[in-house]
């Protein structure tokens, strides 16, 4: 058995080192969650709590909030969303691919211009109105189903390495566009799919603002703006409370309820990782370049 090189332990210590590095403030934000409000007061954030609690947990678990309705509709609008537009995606990446298609260039222009300029806000929230989204739950996901141009042009670009030989191929044995694209371009894209797919599914996780613009019913709140408006309650409280306005409500545990919303957030994100990572990077190096 062959003993490690120096440049190897060198290298695995730095690795481990690094790895704990990295782990750290993830293990700092977990404790924190399970602090006693007044010890974070008085002590600081610390890896090993000086008094446990279980308050913030049980305020966004089990207070008045309708957190698993959020969990849910952010599950929901999270799959179905990430979907749709990475089919979209996948599909406009197809035809700006595909040299038989007519005027693909023109098309690839029109998309570039819209990653440098901006309509702005009110535009996009006066379509949305008219397009009936207000209140509903298609308003969490149709105004980001339109494909991130980026995300495009990373497939367009993966997809334009393929061969065309492929394509020429299926077509002589009489194979539409869609079969083409479903039957051969996408099993052979799935590293750069499966990179958008991340991209999305965070962005859908994440989005917070669709739900502010557009939605007024409680029951249709997704996950992060419903944390995103109990902690803007808190803080409200906590102003009121030093201010004296407010008294006789006892200690909001304002800093460990975000370290908790925090936990509850990224929890799916980091599950749903692990399953993608082996595509992340290939997608990215391969459908960036163009070879």
């Amino acid at each position: 058995m062959k003993k490690p090189k120096l440049f190897d332990l060198v290298n695995y210590t730095f690795i481990a080192l690094f790895s704990i590095l990295c782990i750290l403030p993830m293990l700092l934000v977990l404790m924190v969650s399970f602090t006693d409000e007044a010890s974070i007061k008085q002590f600081g954030y610390q890896l090993i709590p000086d008094k446990l609690s279980f308050d913030a947990y049980k305020l966004l678990l089990f207070g008045n909030t309708p957190l698993y309705r959020s969990y849910m509709i952010s599950i929901f609008i999270t799959i179905v969303g990430t979907t749709a537009a990475v089919l979209m995606t996948g599909m406009a990446g197809y035809t700006l691919s595909a040299k038989h298609a007519k005027y693909r260039n023109h098309l690839a222009i029109f998309f570039f211009i819209t990653m440098v300029f901006n309509t702005g806000l009110v535009p996009w929230y006066l379509i949305n109105l008219q397009l009936g989204l207000k209140n509903t739950i298609f308003a969490l996901i149709i105004p980001s189903l339109i494909f991130n141009p980026f995300n495009l042009f990373l497939v367009r670009n993966y997809m334009s390495q393929i061969p065309v030989s492929l394509t020429e191929a299926a077509k002589i044995d009489g194979a539409t566009d869609f079969y083409i694209a479903f039957r051969i371009f996408f099993p052979l894209c799935m590293p750069v799919l499966a990179t958008i797919t991340l991209f999305y599914g965070i962005g859908y996780w994440n989005n917070w603002f669709n739900a502010i613009m557009l939605v007024d019913n409680q029951q249709l709140y997704p996950l992060q703006y419903l944390l995103f408006k109990l902690n803007s309650e808190i803080n409200m409280i906590q102003q009121m409370q030093s201010s004296g306005v407010l008294s006789g409500t006892g200690t909001m545990p304002q800093e460990s309820v975000k370290m908790a919303t925090a936990i509850l957030t990224i929890g799916p994100v980091v599950l749903f990782y692990p399953f993608l990572q082996r595509y992340f990077i290939k997608g990215l190096l391969i459908g960036s370049v163009k070879g």
